[in-house]
């Protein structure tokens, strides 16, 4: 079904683009810029940066788990229509292999916000990711940057950068709100680093492989129930080998997420006697979430009262 969607998607494309039915230019009577995102993480950091100068769109629908969501015919067709594409990269948006080809860039900046940033391998393979990882030079990579505020600074960054070439009239404007956004995030990051030195535990032990490099960059260690993949069912061996490291590293409690299942975790956390806390790593917030006014970093606030308990006690 998913390749017959994908062909489906590259026909339409390639149609528009042959007939130009896709626009050369952005139309002058529209004041703003229309930037398309993969998902959450993205549109934050675009909505934050653009303002009121741009429509930003995302396509993965909020609470949605974007690893596994899949574009349908229509939203491809108006990706070509976009004027800015803003997508994680690192491997996180699979989908968007087949579809980027058949984009205009002449029409459409393509901005692929991983650019630049070191990225950290996935402890954690599935049998098809290792056979995966045979056949490329590069292996696996952790897509899930966004979850350290280090690593999605630099995320902001690529994307600003983006923003003043394809809008440089409205330097000023942007320039001025990703100093509050990089003021914002400087802060997140210097209370984590404040609260981190009354841990009394370093280890936190999570749903799946989604904190990487939040742990690399605040010098904890993860260990994960499940791998990058969300929906991988961890085998029996795997399970006893991760009850036997958290009684061995007397852990207290094992986070799981909003977008997958708790089921794991609170098997695990019965099986060593211990609690379980959210730990979100804001791929996605439902749209209560949004309408109550959380944010990325109302969401990782909420994430390091989680660790100052768990971690703390």
């Amino acid at each position: 079904m998913k390749k017959a969607i994908t062909a489906v998607i590259i026909l339409l494309l390639s149609a528009m683009v042959l007939s130009g039915c896709a626009e050369a230019e952005k139309n002058p009577a529209d004041s703003k810029i229309k930037i398309y995102v993969s998902f959450y993480p993205m549109y934050f950091l675009a909505s934050e940066i653009a303002g009121d100068k741009a429509e930003v769109i995302t396509m993965v629908p909020a609470g949605a788990e974007p690893h596994d969501w899949e574009p349908t015919p229509k939203t491809a067709v108006e990706l070509s229509r976009a004027d800015m594409l803003i997508y994680n990269g690192a491997g996180m948006e699979p989908w968007l292999d087949k579809i980027l080809p058949n984009i205009n860039e002449k029409r459409t900046k393509i901005v692929d916000a991983s650019q630049g940033i070191e990225l950290l391998k996935s402890s954690e393979h599935s049998e098809e990711e290792e056979e995966a990882e045979e056949s490329h030079e590069h292996g696996i990579y952790d897509p899930h940057i966004w979850v350290s505020p280090i690593r999605f600074r630099q995320q902001v960054q690529n994307v600003y950068e983006a923003l003043l070439e394809i809008d440089p009239e409205n330097s000023e404007y942007y320039g001025k709100r990703k100093m509050e956004l990089d003021s914002r995030l400087s802060d997140l990051v210097k209370d984590i680093w404040d609260a981190s030195k009354y841990f009394k535990s370093n280890v936190i032990v999570v749903s799946h492989e989604a904190f990487g490099y939040f742990a690399n960059d605040f010098s904890l260690e993860q260990i994960a129930i499940r791998g990058i993949n969300p929906q991988e069912e961890p085998s029996p061996s795997k399970m006893a080998e991760l009850v036997r490291k958290c009684r061995e590293k007397q852990v207290k409690y094992v986070f799981f997420e909003k977008l997958t299942s708790p089921k794991l975790s609170e098997a695990l956390a019965r099986e060593v006697g211990a609690g379980t806390l959210v730990l979100n790593d804001a791929a996605g917030l439902s749209e209560e979430d949004i309408k109550s006014g959380k944010d990325y970093i109302t969401v990782m606030y909420e994430n390091l009262k989680n660790l100052k308990k768990a971690l703390g006690d």
